[in-house]
């Protein structure tokens, strides 16, 4: 195995939720891949189709020239025309077609990864032509398949694996853009604090703290006087973070003590993916 160390849960993380995925879809009858997710304006097929889509751009396959159509409402910037082209691509693929592609595609990329030697700071293709790490691209894979695993469960009625190996990935990034949370989008008061507690599966207590240039920063230490502090459960938690339901939808799994106002403009603000 030649992975470099500081990558391997990422691989083993993008393995574990690329399975499941892989599990979760091969019974599917043609109709069921219709069904909608959570994630906006995308079906079971093309969550699907975007997972393989990237997985091929991780292999450097070249990306579908293809004419998005205009009247995709869902699709209102350059970052989401970019994710809709593998998407749209395929949203006449039948179930056996999906189903061999993804096959093949993880057949590729295990491979690619049992052989992989560059180091994380090798520089690879990231979206709308970036350039990013190999680690941050690897982390962002991690990521986004178990985000998307989870609509999958959600859409099929098949819950499961909320503290599988990609769970303490997702809970890192998304515990990194608090302080961008409370701070800017909810602008929070200088030197006022807000306590996030999330229990279930994966369990954290953290403080994000306002300083007096009103910039935020966040740590394990509780607050023994928050201006909010938010209860919640974990998969209640990662819904609204990646902006898969809106918090009136969720009102009676969140527990909000302090300032109403602002315990409302944080759950508004609340969704950071993109």
């Amino acid at each position: 195995m030649s992975l470099h160390p500081s990558l391997q849960s990422y691989a083993d993380a993008w393995a574990h939720s690329i399975e499941a995925i892989s599990e979760l879809v091969q019974p599917l009858v043609e109709g069921e891949w219709n069904r909608r997710t959570p994630c906006p304006g995308w079906s079971v097929r093309d969550i699907v189709s975007h997972v393989i889509g990237l997985d091929c751009e991780m292999l450097g396959d070249p990306r579908p020239i293809h004419t998005l159509p205009r009247d995709l409402y869902h699709v209102t910037n350059e970052h989401q025309r970019y994710m809709e082209m593998q998407v749209d691509v395929r949203r006449h693929h039948t179930a056996p077609e999906m189903t061999s592609e993804l096959e093949y595609t993880v057949i590729r990329r295990n491979r690619q990864l049992r052989n992989e030697s560059r180091q994380p700071d090798a520089k690879v293709r990231g979206p709308l032509g970036t350039e990013i790490t190999l680690e941050q691209a690897m982390r962002n894979r991690a990521f986004d398949v178990w985000v998307h695993e989870q609509d999958l469960r959600w859409a099929l009625g098949r819950p499961g694996n909320l503290d599988s190996p990609g769970s303490g990935i997702v809970r890192d990034q998304l515990l990194a853009a608090l302080p961008k949370v409370v701070a800017k989008n909810a602008g929070a008061p200088a030197n006022s604090a807000v306590v996030f507690d999330v229990h279930g599966p994966v369990e954290f207590l953290r403080t994000v703290r306002v300083d007096a240039d009103g910039r935020g920063t966040i740590d394990g230490a509780p607050s023994l006087g928050p201006a909010v502090s938010l209860g919640l459960d974990w998969e209640t938690f990662v819904r609204l973070a990646c902006g898969r339901v809106h918090p009136d939808a969720v009102s009676d799994r969140v527990k909000a003590e302090g300032d109403p106002e602002l315990a409302a403009a944080i759950l508004r603000g609340l969704a950071v993916t993109p």
